[in-house]
């Protein structure tokens, strides 16, 4: 008897379970170590299952990160509306580290773990476009605040600036991530050092930081 066809319901939740375990199995073991065979028995499916939805596991790969990106991307676009620029920077901020804390997982694979550029020819996110990606929408607020004079003269690069704050929240996240549960260090409140971080970037940053509310 063939198999029973699924409903367009059924094949999501079996994408999802699939997804599901390929990036734990990539943050644990490393993507390179994964096979598809591995993936396919972590759900108690065949091999043969995964090929029906993916071409093979570079595909995968990309639609883990694929489906990661957009979900950054879509929590942070009510925050693209706030007016007042150092609003919606410091805002965009606190939303990236909640995504980060909030999904670690998720966070592992897209910022923690070693692997192949994205593959632009199967990517199903428009880089570039702020309904898709998150650091493009960083981007575009960081350089809206350039353009009115915002930041410090000497700084002349509102990609660097961007890449600055990024690296800064990153920080902080990653170290939450890989280590919160490390008992030899008196970690203090995360809000508080995300907090703290944004203040500290842009404190450096701006031409008026004794505007900048805490």
């Amino acid at each position: 008897m063939p198999p029973k066809t699924k409903s367009p319901e059924e094949r999501g939740i079996l994408r999802t379970l699939i997804l599901d375990a390929a990036r734990s199995l990539f943050v644990e073991r490393g993507i390179e170590a994964v096979s598809m065979r591995e993936i396919a028995k972590k759900i108690n499916y065949s091999a043969t299952t995964l090929y029906h939805h993916f071409a093979d596991k570079e595909a995968l790969l990309q639609a883990v990160c694929d489906e990661d990106f957009l979900a950054l991307a879509s929590g942070m676009r009510e925050i693209m509306q706030i007016p007042d620029l150092i609003a919606r920077i410091r805002a965009l901020c606190s939303g990236y580290a909640q995504f980060a804390l909030q999904h670690p997982n998720h966070y592992r694979l897209m910022f923690m773990t070693p692997r192949t550029p994205c593959n632009m020819d199967i990517t199903q996110i428009n880089q570039g476009n702020t309904e898709q990606d998150a650091y493009a929408q960083l981007q575009l607020v960081v350089k809206a605040a350039f353009d009115v004079g915002l930041f410090k003269s000497e700084l002349t690069e509102p990609e660097l600036i961007a890449q600055t704050l990024w690296a800064g929240i990153h920080g902080v996240c990653s170290l939450e991530i890989a280590l919160s549960h490390e008992t030899w260090i008196n970690w203090m409140n995360i809000e508080a050092r995300i907090n703290l971080i944004q203040i500290v970037m842009l404190r450096g940053l701006l031409n008026h930081p004794e505007n900048l509310a805490h």
